[in-house]
């Protein structure tokens, strides 16, 4: 009769049956400890294994107390080949959870055997024996097996597929966590305020779901002229001019609308078209255009500014929809023109002088300064003239005149006051006070000269003085001489 093999029992092959007792066996079969075999104090003969095969009927030497197989009535007491079911469902769950292992040699075992098994079983329950060692140790660890496949199946059932996209980037994982929150946390996946999660982080998971997040991008958006900070989730810029809604047909913009947006953002330079009409030479100008200053806008309607010509609107201004702009032709020149600077006058204080008396101490004299003027013409018509530089090319002099205080003298002289003192003033200087004549050598209503008047007491020049002063001055040197020094006119008197 042929060895036969053992099969192997989930991944580690079990050795060669030998007959019991040969040459080179260590115990047991080939190598493989029995595990029964402690349960009794009994040697089995020589061979005894040699006769078991899988699906086998023959019982091995040494008799029907073993069925072909040493320990065989406590093996099938636990597995579940007696009449004690509670013991022989942890051995089913078990070889469940291992995936459903080969059978061992054991149960392949007939009818004629199990019938022996079972005698055996009642043979020891008679003499009140008790369960052998090997039996008190399988019990435990049949147990833990359950609780083991008991633990697998709630494992498996806890276990959740789920399809996660984070940022268009889309991968299928397995995950124990209870919501979406718990599992962007365990998957270390952050969210901040301006990033999107579908379905909210609180939500519930089951196996199947699928989770999208989207992260948020700043972008500093100039929309016509007016600059901002949005958010979008966009990954592209034409994706985000949609989620703001922002017209992009026919506007101008910065980037491509295929460019990405990176997570740290971008600037973006969106001018829409507008409507902008054109009034230059006469004639309006409709157009449609997207420039981002009214010259540009100008320029795209076919007129050119030239010299000095501008616009109603600045130039460097943003044009709006509806606008009119205004092109304003200019001309113009240049003038230089000598205007004069009138002298001030300053008067003092002078206590030697009569009161009513004013002495001239510096004449004033007029300046000059040379001013530019721009002189210009708008579409035909001429504009003030707008001064753009001014010289001063004589300084004016100040006149400075000393005003007296002093208080008049009596104007009764003995000997002269029944006298006609004003037909003499009339002859000599016309009535006038300031008279002088031609020469500058005499002067006042008397004309006297410098030295005579002094030597009478006056001061300053004899026409500076008050008529009063005059008067009692004449008086007085007629006194002195008499009709004389008014040769012609002294007569009147």
């Amino acid at each position: 009769m042929s060895t036969p093999q053992y099969e192997t029992y989930g991944q580690a092959p079990f050795a060669p049956h030998e007959p019991y007792g040969g040459a080179t066996a260590a115990v047991g079969h080939g190598g493989y400890e029995d595990p029964y075999r402690p349960a009794y104090d009994m040697a089995p003969a020589a061979g005894e294994y040699a006769a078991y095969a899988v699906g086998g009927e023959t019982s091995a030497p040494g008799g029907p107390e073993y069925g072909g197989y040493a320990g065989q009535a406590e093996h099938d007491e636990y597995a579940g080949a007696g009449d004690d079911p509670a013991l022989a469902e942890p051995a089913q769950d078990a070889a469940a959870d291992v995936g459903a292992a080969p059978l061992l040699p054991r149960q392949a075992e007939g009818p004629r055997s199990a019938g022996r098994a079972r005698a055996r079983r009642a043979a020891r329950r008679k003499r009140g024996g008790e369960r052998p060692d090997g039996l008190r140790r399988l019990v435990p660890q049949a147990l833990v097996v359950a609780f083991l496949a008991g633990g697998t199946s709630a494992f498996v059932a806890n276990d959740k597929a789920i399809q996660l996209s984070v940022d268009g980037k889309s991968r299928t994982l397995h995950t124990f966590a209870d919501d979406v929150g718990e599992l962007l946390a365990d998957e270390g996946v952050d969210v901040g305020a301006h990033d999107i999660v579908a379905p909210t982080a609180g939500t519930v998971l089951a196996s199947g779901d699928e989770i999208a997040v989207r992260y948020g991008r700043p972008v500093r958006l100039t929309l016509d002229g007016k600059s901002r900070q949005v958010w979008t989730t966009a990954r592209t810029v034409d994706g985000a001019l949609r989620q703001l809604g922002v017209r992009a047909e026919g506007a101008y913009l910065s980037a491509s609308r295929s460019k990405r947006i990176a997570r740290e953002g971008l600037e973006l330079d969106v001018r829409t078209e507008r409507t902008v009409t054109v009034m230059a030479d006469g004639r309006a100008r409709t157009i449609r255009t997207n420039a981002a200053t009214v010259h540009e806008a100008v320029e795209e309607s076919g007129v050119t500014l030239r010299g000095s010509d501008t616009t109603s609107a600045a130039p460097d201004s943003f044009p709006r929809d509806g606008q009119t702009i205004t092109v304003m032709r200019i001309s113009g020149r240049k003038e230089v023109r000598e205007e004069v600077i009138p002298f001030e006058v300053r008067k003092t204080e002078d206590a030697s002088l009569l009161r009513g008396t004013e002495a001239v101490v510096q004449a004033g004299h007029t300046g000059a300064r040379r001013v530019t003027y721009a002189l210009r013409t708008v579409n035909g018509v001429k504009q003030r003239p707008r001064r753009i530089k001014s010289e001063v090319v004589r300084e004016p002099q100040t006149r400075i005149v000393k005003v007296g205080t002093k208080a008049p003298p009596t104007t009764a002289v003995p000997g002269a006051d029944g006298l006609d003192w004003g037909a003499l003033a009339s002859c000599e200087s016309g009535g006038r006070p300031n008279a002088v004549d031609p020469s500058g050598t005499y002067g006042g209503l008397y004309q006297f000269d410098t030295r005579t008047w002094q030597a009478l007491g006056g001061s300053g020049r004899p026409q500076d003085a008050p008529a009063a002063e005059q008067t009692h001055r004449a008086k007085k040197l007629y006194v002195q001489r008499g009709a004389s020094p008014w040769p012609h006119c002294g007569k009147r008197l």
